[in-house]
């Protein structure tokens, strides 16, 4: 069983006990958050409209928070002493999916 879930504009495929690194969320760690998944596929049923995916959940716990790699930009325009450095390091947070709960009784 696996879900597609959306966060951070991105989308992520995910399965129970499976840790996975997303966009900040701003959650502590310890904490949990749920998710309403994209698509949910189960074998060979698969939930894909609004009607069947209304009641289902991904849960996750929330592991920890960790930095990207660093990246650094240089700009610059000729024959005008114009120089510009930069740099940028996204933050990520990383999420243990615990479950995928989809109603049965539909």
């Amino acid at each position: 069983m696996y879900a597609v879930i959306q966060t951070g504009g991105k989308q992520e495929r995910v399965s129970p006990g499976q840790q996975v690194r997303v966009e900040l969320l701003g959650s502590g760690a310890g904490r949990e958050v749920q998710f309403a998944p994209v698509l949910v596929v189960d074998g060979d049923r698969v939930l894909a409209t609004p009607e069947q995916l209304e009641r289902a959940v991904v849960s996750a716990r929330v592991v920890g928070e960790e930095l990207g790699t660093k990246i650094r930009g240089f700009t610059y325009r000729p024959k005008t002493r114009r120089r510009r450095r930069w740099g940028h390091r996204q933050r990520y947070t990383t999420l243990e999916i615990t479950g995928i709960e989809v109603d049965r009784s539909r």
